[in-house]
């Protein structure tokens, strides 16, 4: 059975995935890449260090953002997200952003990973210089979809 997701069932599958794809477009160049997310509240939160995505978000902020949860051929759940990119600046923002990757994220993350999210006891504003800090944004969701593949044997 093939079919589509409610608004609930999207959530359950943003809530439950840490990795998904995010597309980026200027100057006529396409850009997708996976990267590590959260989702909270109508929001996907990500993070980056300067590089041609966030490069192209800031000139463009109209994204789209896409995650699978796919247990096997015949049996998935994918959403496709359009969004407007918002790089979080202001400090409190930038925090509240910072603590919802850290909590959905850092289980997942092996001690001996090098990590993109600063260590823990540099997670605080005034340890980490704010030039060697990840840029921390998030993703405004304007529009979803969702569709999914059951079969039961």
């Amino acid at each position: 059975m093939i079919g589509i997701l409610t608004n609930d069932q999207i959530s359950h599958v943003l809530y439950g995935q840490n990795i998904g794809r995010i597309a980026c477009q200027n100057d006529g160049k396409i850009y997708m890449v996976p990267i590590s997310f959260a989702f909270d509240k109508g929001f996907i939160y990500g993070h980056s260090k300067l590089g041609m995505k966030i490069k192209m978000m800031r000139k463009e902020p109209r994204v789209c953002f896409q995650v699978d949860s796919i247990d096997n051929m015949t049996n998935w759940r994918s959403v496709l997200i359009w969004g407007e990119y918002e790089e979080l600046t202001d400090e409190a923002d930038y925090q509240f952003g910072y603590k919802i990757l850290e909590d959905k994220l850092a289980p997942f993350i092996p001690s001996t990973a090098v990590q993109s999210l600063p260590e823990k006891e540099h997670s605080q504003p005034e340890f980490v210089e704010k030039s060697t800090r990840p840029i921390v944004f998030r993703i405004r969701i304007l529009e979803q979809t969702g569709r999914y593949e059951k079969h039961f044997h």
